[in-house]
């Protein structure tokens, strides 16, 4: 059987994750790609989107990262995520309710100046990647 890595998810506020993994797949800023033990040494940025990983039980899960830093060594991959959530934490309404949000900015930024268009779509993006993986069931 192939030996397992760490993987570790953190945020500024708490650590997401701490588990060991078969496989890592993550939204590099690039590209999404994949880790294996023994993978070569790297780091990059990540855009907003999921990681999935296979737990050492083979079942796949799901995290949902704001953007950050992926470090990929060996025998672990860490990553420093402006904010993330296990799939099974997303709070469904909440992201309904920014999304709806951020749609009304972006209705309403026609007539106005002051609006941070980089922003809005951002947390419209967000919203929509949240509430999707939080009801996508597999």
């Amino acid at each position: 059987m192939a030996e397992n890595i760490k993987l570790e998810v953190v945020t500024p506020e708490k650590i997401v994750v701490s588990e060991e993994a078969q496989i890592v797949m993550a939204p590099g800023s690039l590209g999404e790609f994949g880790v294996l033990t023994g993978h070569t040494p790297f780091f990059t940025t990540l855009k907003l989107g999921i990681i999935r990983y296979k737990d050492i039980k083979g079942e796949e899960r799901f995290i949902f990262v704001n953007g950050g830093f992926a470090e990929a060594l060996p025998d672990r991959v860490t990553v420093l995520a402006e904010s993330a959530e296990r799939r099974r934490d997303i709070d469904v309404e909440r992201a309904k309710s920014a999304l709806k949000r951020a749609q009304e900015r972006l209705e309403k930024a026609g007539a106005r100046e002051d609006i941070d268009f980089i922003r809005v779509r951002a947390a419209l993006e967000r919203a929509m990647q949240r509430i999707q993986l939080a009801e996508t069931r597999r």
